[in-house]
């Protein structure tokens, strides 16, 4: 649930280092932005070949891509316009109950998977602090809330900071229900004014 009163929790950075790595969180950021190079490969390529009915076999680095692509949705996530309802969807994901943070492709596994593997398309950097990463998206989520906010009219930035869990419960029927209703509106006005 999102909601714009909950504190945000902190923990303080690990006394192997000195500060947070900042550095790696903008450079994960900006990869997660951008399209990582990504090589096509022959499993891939051969799998589109293949015959409908039989399985497909995924190679470690198709997993490993998999995973890399799920953690891209963080970079949307500072696009102004990445739609509302996909960014509640990626912050559920990211900010997950713990006791599904070790389920195969939550988050902290992707985390894992793409900082621990070689054959990720980022540079190896290892474990990664799972709690730093969440700090920094939290910190920065106001912003980018904002930012995606800015393209909507009054009435719905109010609506979305008054009554989160009411607009929450009607994107989750049905994703396109703040579209539909800034159009609504735009072709009969406001019947109150």
């Amino acid at each position: 649930m999102l909601h714009p009163s909950v504190a945000p929790k902190f923990r303080a950075a690990s006394s192997v280092y000195s500060e947070p790595s900042r550095p790696f969180f903008h450079v994960l950021l900006d990869r997660l932005q951008t399209d990582a190079s990504a090589a096509t490969t022959a499993t891939a390529l051969a799998s589109l070949d293949a015959d409908q009915g039989s399985p497909i076999e995924w190679s470690e680095e198709d997993v490993v891509l998999l995973h890399w692509r799920l953690l891209k949705e963080i970079g949307r996530l500072a696009d102004p316009e990445t739609p509302l309802e996909e960014k509640f969807d990626t912050l559920r994901w990211v900010f997950t109950e713990r006791d599904k943070d070790l389920r195969p492709f939550s988050f902290v596994s992707c985390l894992r998977v793409v900082g621990c593997s070689p054959l990720s398309p980022l540079p190896y950097c290892g474990l990664v602090d799972v709690e730093e990463v969440r700090d920094f998206i939290r910190l920065a989520i106001p912003h980018w809330l904002q930012q995606t906010l800015k393209r909507y009219p009054t009435w719905v930035r109010e609506a979305i900071v008054d009554h989160p869990d009411w607009v929450e419960e009607r994107l989750a029927r049905n994703p396109q229900w703040i579209n539909e209703e800034v159009r609504r509106f735009a072709s009969e006005g406001d019947l109150f004014a």
